[in-house]
């Protein structure tokens, strides 16, 4: 498959080393996953951050078929950022894998929520709408949707097509540890 690797920079720039700094790094995550399509590298540097050693951001999103993984990383140094984030993700990959090989048979495929998030900044003076996001829903059940949301860092909540009953559900954490599923139906 091909993949590409997108960097982006926010409040700072993308000189040639940072650029080669980060695409040595990220070819190493093709070697443990080989079906990644897409890494998206995310680079920024916060000044309004409180603390010095959260200022530079690096945030790493791999889509591929079936899946989508994300971490992100604060740090002092936009090098040690980027060495903390593909740390992390590595982790996440190797967790993914763990979980994908070792529980299903071989040649079934994983059904789990793809995600297109791309942001769309809506005009100013929509209202209270500051924000859209496009997805793709995959089928998947409830097992299924709980690993995805672990593996994508969502805290709160997880939205997901259920392959068992043909409806949109929302998966969320509740206080306790547990989850909760909102199962809307319409009116």
């Amino acid at each position: 498959m091909s993949e590409k690797t997108e960097i982006f920079v926010k409040n700072m720039t993308l000189t040639e080393d940072l650029e080669n700094y980060v695409n040595k790094k990220t070819k190493r995550l093709k070697r443990y996953l080989k079906s990644i399509d897409e890494i998206r590298v995310d680079l920024s540097y916060a000044k309004t951050a409180r603390e010095a050693e959260n200022r530079f951001i690096a945030q790493v999103t791999l889509r591929g078929k079936g899946f989508i993984l994300r971490a992100e990383e604060r740090s002092e140094e936009i090098h040690a950022a980027i060495d903390m984030v593909m740390d992390k993700i590595q982790r996440q990959i190797e967790r993914y894998k763990g979980k994908k090989y070792l529980k299903r048979p071989e040649g079934s495929e994983i059904l789990e929520m793809e995600s297109a998030a791309q942001d769309e900044e809506m005009e100013a003076n929509i209202g209270i709408i500051a924000r859209r996001k496009t997805f793709t829903l995959i089928p998947m059940d409830e097992l299924e949707a709980i690993e995805q949301m672990t593996l994508l860092g969502h805290e709160d909540f997880f939205i997901f097509y259920n392959a068992n009953t043909n409806k949109i559900n929302v998966l969320y954490k509740r206080r306790d540890g547990t989850y909760g599923l909102i199962e809307p139906e319409i009116g």
